[in-house]
């Protein structure tokens, strides 16, 4: 199921090997390993993309993709699980992050509004920067485990399940 659920969600590896946007990569690209689809690769991809996903930098995308083609892990699944922080979510987890940094600092928390402009990157984040960044790694720390454990637990719960299914198939096909 785990192999059946990803591949009906990925891309087709030809698709994005032809794709003209990436022929900058050239042979990169052709290494089996960005879209194996097994326990190693779709863990390792997990940790990257949510990793990545909680960090509070532009071009999330682009990183995902390098660290996945560095790592040589499943590259489609890097890059869609950055779109965890996206415009709707990325307010509320900055502000999560924050407190989390401000509480780890011991920092009495300070009541700021998040807003798109150079303003509040002038006058507010100086004040900010050091709790949200700490917040920001023990996120992302946190999270990319927690997604990497998640994904080897699946992964070998599911196969043990499956063998213990065939296991029980081939007696009762023996005995009846």
């Amino acid at each position: 199921m785990p192999r059946k659920l990803f591949k009906r969600w990925t891309p087709d590896p030809t698709h994005v090997r032809q794709n003209p946007a990436l022929r900058f990569l050239g042979d990169l690209l052709h290494d089996p390993n960005l879209f194996h689809l097994n326990r190693h690769s779709i863990s390792v991809a997990f940790f990257v993309g949510l990793f990545i996903a909680f960090l509070p930098i532009v071009g999330q995308v682009p990183l995902a993709a390098m660290a996945a083609l560095w790592l040589r892990c499943n590259l489609p699944i890097a890059v869609a699980l950055v779109w965890v922080s996206n415009p709707l979510t990325f307010p509320i987890i900055l502000f999560v992050e924050y407190q989390i940094g401000a509480n780890i600092l011991m920092r009495p928390t300070n009541d700021f509004s998040f807003e798109f402009s150079w303003e509040w990157v002038k006058d507010v984040l100086p004040e900010i920067w050091l709790p949200l960044l700490l917040g920001s790694i023990m996120a992302s720390l946190f999270f990319s485990c927690a997604g990497y454990l998640t994904m080897q637990w699946v992964w070998r719960w599911h196969v043990a399940r499956r063998w213990r299914l065939r296991h029980k198939r081939r007696r009762n096909k023996r005995y009846s």
